[in-house]
């Protein structure tokens, strides 16, 4: 698997990588309906999100992100809980990490799609995701 380098967040108006949408892995079904409502709250309405339900693991993210808006809500998943964030500003992306930081939300792990990560598995960049974390910890 081909690592990807950390980046400090700026606050760029211009689109990340990858088609503009949010994956969320892991949440249940009520946790789905407050991230829903954070969302609406920060007015990120037009912003297909995508539920990765738990037959999903072993599946590409870039299939995952070419499925419809709403896709496996309210499927309750087993998965690691995460956050993957394709084609919003950094702008954006500071505005939903502030706002998601202050809603008392369960802390997910966070990552943006790359050209590089599209290519893995769910679980695959769970797993990075989850040993990023701990080694962050450590230091």
């Amino acid at each position: 698997m081909t690592k990807g380098t950390f980046k400090k967040l700026g606050e760029s108006t211009k689109p990340m990588y990858g088609p503009r949408a949010i994956l969320i892995s892991g949440f249940a079904s009520l946790e789905q309906e407050k991230v829903m409502e954070l969302l609406n709250d920060i007015q990120f309405t037009d912003i297909p999100v995508i539920f990765a339900t738990a037959e999903d693991a072993d599946k590409h993210l870039n299939e995952l992100f070419a499925r419809p808006d709403q896709s496996g809500r309210n499927e309750d998943s087993n998965n690691a809980r995460a956050i993957i964030i394709s084609g919003i500003t950094e702008k954006e992306l500071q505005q939903l990490l502030f706002s998601y930081k202050k809603s008392g939300l369960p802390r997910p792990l966070w990552a943006t799609l790359t050209p590089f990560s599209e290519k893995w598995t769910l679980c695959a960049l769970l797993d990075e995701l989850k040993k990023e974390r701990i080694a962050m910890g450590k230091k």
